[in-house]
């Protein structure tokens, strides 16, 4: 087994680990009564969507035919099915890419937080990964051609804003939690945010800098852009409201990962500290929007992941060099206005497609089944209500086995 293939590996665990990361940072972000269900909806991401990345979901991502909008059911090397005639390489990215299949929905989660039915949540998760997921990975990273001309390092494009776009349709179908924006909840658990932070950083190594011939360039971006962005978000609380606070160096952090995602193998260590800085910057002032605009984007989706996701992605068209990969030999990518154009269009064109079939699905669940529990249910809890479990004793209901 070659290196390439071991780090392949290694950053598939990485990336893997920022499941439970995810649903920490989450978890601790919600009421004591809706944890269990936040840290259920991340982690069911874990069981369907494998087995759907594995009957269909690789196939319409990564197929080899050449259809340029849709690879579906072009069986190849990758397939779990053929297990014997499969490179250790070929099998190694195949489970890569199935852990940014997992995470991509799992990010969703944030954004319906205190108020969607778990049974409407089974059947989005992988609706959504074959609608959405899978055909947005093929555009920028599937076929012969991508159809999409976005450079995209690890998922800018194709993970962040394609969940942040859903997230935001997912919030207006939904409707506002009760009580909300009167009320204030804050985070019921500080500790698991940080907690769920770190694993999400420590993981983010193996999410941009897995399968890369750039691997080291891009760690070193991942780690400054992380740093920068805390620090952006620290000063912008310092500044506005005199205080710095743990769920916001949290966020900032995130927010730098997120806009770094695209451009990791495309720019210097000096332009990752810039990406940080201007995503911690902006998405401060994005997640602010969410009042203004009345939508309840429960734990800001929208604010950090498709925002972030849009900063990386532009940033890449004002910032690309290839002078830290080796110079021109690297690759033939030059920033200015061609590039900045076409990161703009891939941008606007997996907005526009992600808000509009997720609109449509949440739309359809609401038909159905009903997307959303009932008040009763939302004054209770979801622990209860739809897990029968409460995280803490004496916090809520107790239900006993019969």
């Amino acid at each position: 087994m070659s290196g390439d293939t071991a780090w392949i590996m290694a950053s598939t665990a990485l990336v893997l680990l920022m499941v439970p990361g995810l649903a920490l940072f989450y978890g601790g972000m919600v009421r004591s009564k809706n944890v269990l269900n936040m840290l259920n909806m991340n982690f069911y991401c874990l069981g369907i969507v494998p087995l759907v990345w594995a009957g269909v979901g690789m196939s319409m991502a990564n197929g080899n035919g050449e259809n340029k909008w849709l690879g579906f059911f072009h069986f190849d090397e990758f397939w779990m099915n053929e297990p014997a005639g499969a490179e250790p390489r070929d099998m190694a990215t195949w489970a890569f890419l199935l852990t940014f299949a997992v995470i991509t929905p799992a990010l969703i989660s944030g954004a319906v937080a205190d108020r969607m039915k778990f049974s409407a949540w089974l059947i989005f998760v992988p609706v959504w990964s074959l609608l959405v997921y899978s055909p947005v990975g093929f555009w920028i990273y599937g076929g012969w051609a991508e159809a999409l001309p976005a450079y995209d390092t690890a998922g800018g494009t194709a993970i962040h804003i394609n969940a942040g776009a859903a997230a935001l349709a997912m919030s207006i179908v939904l409707g506002k939690r009760r009580g909300w924006p009167g009320s204030a909840w804050p985070p019921h658990n500080l500790p698991f945010v940080l907690l769920g932070t770190g694993m999400l950083w420590f993981g983010w190594f193996g999410f941009n800098s897995g399968a890369q011939d750039a691997a080291p360039q891009a760690l070193a971006n991942t780690f400054l852009a992380g740093a920068a962005g805390l620090m952006a978000w620290m000063v912008m609380e310092v500044i506005t409201r005199r205080k710095p606070t743990t769920l916001g160096m949290c966020s900032g952090v995130v927010a730098g990962l997120v806009a770094i995602t695209p451009a990791a193998t495309f720019v210097g260590t000096m332009s990752a500290m810039i990406f940080g800085l201007s995503a911690g910057v902006i998405c401060f002032f994005a997640i602010q929007l969410k009042e203004k605009f009345g939508y309840d984007d429960s734990l800001d989706v929208v604010g950090i992941h498709m925002v972030g996701g849009i900063v990386g992605g532009l940033l890449i068209g004002v910032l690309a060099s290839n002078e830290a990969f080796g110079g021109p030999e690297a690759f033939a990518l030059e920033a200015g206005g061609e590039l900045l154009w076409n990161q703009f269009i891939s941008i606007a064109v997996v907005l526009v497609y992600s808000f509009v079939v997720t609109f449509i699905i949440a739309k359809v669940l609401d038909a159905t089944i009903g997307l959303r529990v009932d008040a009763e249910s939302e004054q209770l809890g979801l622990d209860t209500t739809e897990h029968a479990e409460t995280a803490y004793i004496g916090a809520g209901t107790s239900f006993e086995r019969t």
